[in-house]
Parts: C-alpha cells; structure tokens; sequence
C-alpha cells in the first residue's frame, strides 16, 4: 500500500492542493519501510489525483479538499481520509495500527470558492 499525506512542514496541511507536498509512505502489513517527500507539482484543477495515482498512491490523508477533488481520486481508486491533523509520520503510523479517525473536512466550496484554511 501507498499512502500520501499533504503536509506542510511535518504536519498534515489543512488543503492537499495547496500544500508544500507530500509524505508518501510504502506500508507492508503493519510496517511503514519507506518515506519519500513528494514535491506539490501545482494546484491545477483535476491535475493532483492523476498525478498521485501516477506515483501509485492508494491513499491520501489531509485536513481537507473540495467534494470534486474527491470524486476525481476516487475516480483513480484513491481512497480519501479528511479531517486529520496532525505530525505526517505518526498519522501514518495511526492509520495502519487502525487508529485514525478521519474528522470533518477543513475545506468547504459551498460557496464555489477556495477552501477556509484558517481552520
């Protein structure tokens, strides 16, 4: 299994689109046996969920994105967890110990425009 998780520094960023990357983790059973920090190539819409896919990721976990971003990597069969916060190296390591709750979703569109990051 692939997983990525939208970060900002070591922590999950509130916007996969806009955020400074990506920790991509190769999980084995219950063992992470590799980490690769993944550059955000740009945010342009429906670009990123083919690009993970790509990069042969399954997962991706961030603080939010909008209800299209979700439909497109589903699209891809790319799993979505949203509401996470948190340091990139122990919500993975919480995701495959079972742990991790995904939450509500830090990006609303309701409106038709960008997603709140001040949450």
């Amino acid at each position: 299994m692939r997983i990525a998780v939208a970060q900002d520094g070591n922590m999950v960023s509130a916007h996969f689109g806009h955020c400074e990357g990506y920790a991509i983790f190769d999980v084995d059973g219950s063992i992470i046996y590799r980490r690769d920090d993944l550059p955000n190539p740009g945010h342009e819409p429906g670009r990123l969920p083919a690009f993970l896919a790509e990069h042969g990721v399954d997962l991706i976990i961030a603080g939010g994105m909008g209800p299209q971003a979700i439909a497109l990597f589903r699209e891809n069969s790319i799993e979505v967890l949203l509401g996470i916060s948190g340091n990139v190296d122990y919500v993975a390591q919480d995701y495959i110990a079972g742990r991790l709750s995904p939450g509500e979703s830090t990006c609303h569109h309701e409106d038709g425009g960008e997603c709140d990051e001040a949450h």
